[in-house]
């Protein structure tokens, strides 16, 4: 019997959104004439003035939004068609617009470290100097906010938050919301509680300001969120500091974000005669994403203006997902033509990861309300928590696959395809049955998953997005590789500790290689950046690290760099 529905129980107001706007009619990526939306946009961004789309909105305007719209208004009236030559638009760019970059301005933390005390637990003495290697990286990564975002926030399109922080690297020199959650885990093994603290009071600003935490740190970032690690990075301070004066300042913040997910983000699922209350990513956002401008033009290019508008929408909630791009949302098409990112249908889409870290939201809310005397509060969330257990169970698992799998809302079934979110219940430990570890083991071996010895692929299929084979992300091999080993199957923990073995010695032998850190890693050949995707290989790289000091942290007594036990 399912427990009472826990928007009720929480006195939430819930209304469940509809799939798309009415009549094709989405609000733009945000306000601004410039960073999200408008004619200086579009003929910036299609006239390809940077070999990255994400270049332009990133560039600080010189003069304030009206006057740079006044201008661009007069040049445009003054030529015939109102269209401008890609010389005149470099001009007026140089001339309105300056580098990307000086708003974020490099910063050590002042509670870095040369000796963390994770050192102590790494056996191997070349496993031992890398991690020291590591830890530098977070001074390369440190950045604060420049005050000139504060006082004239209307000239850039970064988002002011008003600590320090750590980015991922490359071409991403702002925060972003999922990679911090494994940077700040990172941070905490390397000592550095303060400027993780720091990290955590910024995304709470952002819920206070927002009602959310926005994808990454632009405006035209605004309107689309990321999965929801907030509370998670929440019970991972906690578990270095104890800080529960934090925590109570903090949990009105959590339960708000928590809201918004309920509010705007929910989808009522039929199976078997029954209702059940799940999430999805949902971003009803049109026009093109800014950041990738001209990519979104030509991949809509042929669609009337309806579809085009549902086809970017759908891209944003690909992105909101984090995992952008890949053949996990493209809603396949009559055999034998594959489906490809113009098919992406991804609010379709009920994924097991999200709502797997969302039963793991409520498990946390529940126990924090608990250590702070709030009994009536920790009640509802743990009724939440074992309400979406089973609707997870209802929905999500597949008894004859043996694991979780994403329900597709339209088909009305399963998605049987091989992602590592089919196994993130364990992780989040939202499964009420015993057996369900063992089965995971026999589901992975099924899949040959296992046969790439440098990493979990993100999924079998090639398609050329950076989000499927033959690319593996750190954060998805952490959240496998600690879902085994939090089961009760001895089986289980030795795969979980090669799976670690294989990812650690991986991402060493591509550092001594090319004496850098990226963001993904290519499983097949002798180990390789990533590639694929809508731009280069980003190196760096802050989530790459966190989750490397967390298997040295996890295994650092048993990992070496042969690849067998010691």
């Amino acid at each position: 019997m399912l427990f009472p529905p826990y928007w009720v129980l929480l006195g939430l107001s819930i209304t469940v959104p509809v799939q798309q706007a009415a009549e094709g009619s989405f609000p733009p990526p945000c306000d601004s004439k410039i960073y999200c939306t408008g004619e200086l946009l579009k003929q910036v961004q299609l006239a390809k003035l940077f070999n990255d789309s994400k270049h332009f909105v990133d560039m600080p305007l010189r003069e304030s939004p009206e006057v740079v719209l006044e201008h661009f208004k007069q040049l445009v009236n003054s030529m015939p068609g109102g269209a401008l030559s890609k010389q005149q638009m470099v001009k007026f760019v140089g001339s309105h617009f300056s580098p990307p970059g000086n708003e974020l301005e490099p910063w050590e933390p002042p509670d870095w470290t040369s000796s963390p005390q994770l050192l102590n637990r790494i056996s191997d003495p070349k496993l031992r100097s890398w991690a020291l290697k590591l830890n530098v990286i977070w001074k390369q990564l440190g950045r604060k906010v420049s005050a000139g975002v504060k006082i004239s926030p209307q000239l850039y399109s970064l988002m002011y938050v008003p600590n320090p922080l750590i980015v991922p690297g490359g071409r991403f020199i702002e925060y972003y919301y999922w990679d911090s959650f494994w940077v700040i885990e990172g941070l905490l093994l390397s000592d550095m509680v303060a400027t993780a603290k720091g990290m955590i009071q910024n995304f709470l600003y952002l819920v206070h300001k927002f009602g959310h935490i926005p994808n990454g740190g632009r405006i035209y970032y605004e309107r689309r969120s990321q999965p929801p690690f907030l509370t998670l990075m929440m019970e991972s301070y906690l578990k270095h500091t104890n800080d529960t004066d934090f925590l109570r300042d903090s949990i009105h913040l959590l339960e708000a974000e928590y809201r918004f997910w309920q509010e705007q983000r929910a989808v009522n699922v039929s199976v078997a005669g029954k209702q059940y209350l799940l999430n999805r990513y949902n971003v009803q956002i049109g026009e093109p994403r800014p950041e990738s401008y001209s990519e979104d033009v030509e991949l809509a290019a042929g669609l009337d203006e309806e579809a085009q508008q549902n086809l970017w929408a759908e891209l944003k909630g690909a992105a909101e997902s984090g995992w952008d791009f890949s053949s996990r949302w493209f809603l396949p098409g009559p055999p034998p033509l594959p489906a490809t990112r113009q098919d992406t249908q991804t609010s379709t889409v009920v994924p097991v990861d999200l709502n797997a870290i969302l039963c793991r939201v409520e498990q946390l809310l529940a126990s924090f309300n608990k250590a702070l005397g709030n009994g009536e509060k920790a009640s509802w969330f743990q009724a939440a928590h074992e309400y979406r257990a089973a609707a997870v169970r209802a929905v999500l698992w597949n008894d004859n696959a043996g694991i979780w799998l994403d329900y597709n809302l339209v088909r009305q079934r399963h998605n049987q395809a091989f992602y590592p979110s089919n196994l993130t219940p364990l992780w989040a430990e939202c499964s009420m049955e015993a057996d369900v570890a063992k089965r995971a083991l026999h589901y992975l071996k099924e899949t040959h998953a296992l046969s790439y010895t440098n990493g979990i692929p993100t999924s079998l299929a090639h398609t050329g997005e950076q989000w499927d084979l033959p690319n593996a992300w750190a954060p998805l091999q952490y959240m496998v590789i600690a879902g085994l080993a939090k089961s009760s199957s001895p089986q289980a923990h030795d795969l979980a500790f090669t799976l670690a073995q294989n990812w650690v010695r991986t991402n060493l032998a591509v550092y001594e290689k090319y004496h850098a850190m990226f963001e993904k890693y290519d499983v097949e050949g002798d180990g390789k950046p990533g590639s694929g995707g809508e731009y280069e290989v980003q190196v760096g790289f802050g989530w790459t690290n966190g989750v490397i000091l967390q298997l040295l942290d996890f295994y650092g007594d048993r990992l070496n760099v042969t690849g067998s036990e010691a």
